[in-house]
């Protein structure tokens, strides 16, 4: 049996509500579909130790990697990440 995989996920967004709806909704539709599951949205974090860059945290839960692999590399995702990165957001780090 295959274990959990999480995405996670420091964006460094500049405008929320264009993020949110360009964005945010279609990718939460991809989740979906990938058998994901959000555990964590949130501009609110507490830093206990480090530095944590950008606004942005997600935490998703996807079944195993190869369901996080057939997400990242589909192409459905590839125009809404070259949105995120060349549009929506200051920069960011995807793990």
């Amino acid at each position: 049996m295959s274990e959990p995989v999480y995405l996670i996920a420091q964006i460094d967004v500049k405008d929320f509500d264009a993020y949110l709806d360009r964005y945010g909704m279609p990718v939460f539709g991809l989740f979906q579909a990938a058998g994901a599951e959000v555990l964590v949205a949130t501009r609110d974090t507490q830093v206990l130790e480090g530095e944590w860059f950008g606004n942005w945290t997600v935490i998703a839960r996807f079944p195993d990697r190869d369901a996080v692999a057939a997400f990242v590399d589909s192409a459905e995702y590839a125009p809404l990440r070259r949105l995120r990165v060349e549009e929506l957001s200051s920069g960011g780090n995807v793990v």
